[in-house]
């Protein structure tokens, strides 16, 4: 697949993270429309593993992966990964809903000490919610057909959360592939802020890497991590991909929600409080 690979819908990143390895259950999972990739998967065989052929995967045992896929197919077979389309189409109303109150709320009582805190948590808990409903969308877990996941998908990380649908994609299908291999999951790429698990502190120990005081890494969490990775590092690295990749769709359903957030809230903060109201909202979620 090293001629396809550029052109893969999830990004070649996560086919390269299982290089040499077997990729079955990943692949089984993230093609929710098995007919449709068989006409891709076809064209791509270049012949068949020997039975003896060793899988490379890191501690993957036998044993646990048959019962694995046992109690995938009992799952499936009960009916437990099809959707509610009534659940997640309140689920959307409450969002909506959500956002319409915080904007009352301040339309009807002004910008008091009061309001604008509970203005900021309502706003705050529906993009927290809304970020869960696009985790489903994304992975294309609601509708049968893709193209309706795709498209609820770019209108709640786009419109209502002004994020960008395949710059979550990219990062989220490593993790999911991946979950928490250095290298590998960009969730754990801490970027030298902190050391994580059993090896990362004693490579870094071995190396001598000084970037932060560690030993102190549980006090100044708070101190960096919520206020610098939602309002900060993940706007900057959102934009950055947008425009590094020329992703105009995105971009567009992006400026949809800055221009809909100010539309209703300079009126009452002015733009600058408008910015600072929002960088709270992002520091709360």
């Amino acid at each position: 697949i090293s001629n396809w690979v550029k052109r893969h819908p999830g990004g070649y990143r996560v086919i390269s993270h299982y290089s040499g390895e077997d990729a079955t259950d990943a692949f089984v999972a993230f093609h929710p429309d098995s007919q449709f990739v068989q006409k891709y998967l076809k064209a791509l065989q270049i012949g068949e593993l020997a039975a003896t052929e060793p899988n490379q995967d890191r501690q993957k045992k036998e044993d646990v992966v048959s019962e694995f896929r046992v109690l995938r197919a009992d799952l499936e077979r009960r009916g437990l990964f099809r959707a509610n389309p009534v659940f997640f189409s309140l689920y959307l109303g409450h969002i909506l809903l959500l956002e319409v109150l915080a904007l009352m709320l301040v339309w009807l009582t002004g910008t008091g000490w009061i309001s604008s805190p509970l203005c900021a948590v309502l706003l705050a808990t529906s993009q927290a919610q809304a970020g869960w409903l696009q985790h489903d969308f994304g992975h294309l877990s609601v509708f049968k057909k893709s193209k309706w996941n795709h498209l609820l998908h770019k209108f709640v990380i786009g419109h209502l959360k002004g994020a960008s649908a395949n710059w979550w994609n990219h990062r989220h299908f490593q993790h999911h592939a991946k979950p928490n291999i250095f290298s590998k999951d960009p969730d754990v790429n801490m970027l030298h802020a902190f050391v994580l698990g059993d090896t990362q502190p004693v490579e870094y120990g071995i190396k001598k890497l000084k970037y932060m005081p560690y030993n102190h890494q549980h006090k100044y969490f708070f101190l960096i991590g919520p206020p610098l990775l939602i309002p900060v590092y993940f706007t900057i690295q959102i934009m950055h991909t947008m425009f590094s990749r020329k992703d105009w769709v995105d971009l567009a359903w992006s400026v949809t929600y800055y221009m809909r957030y100010f539309l209703c809230f300079v009126p009452f903060y002015g733009f600058f409080g408008s910015l600072v109201l929002l960088n709270i909202v992002r520091f709360l979620e």
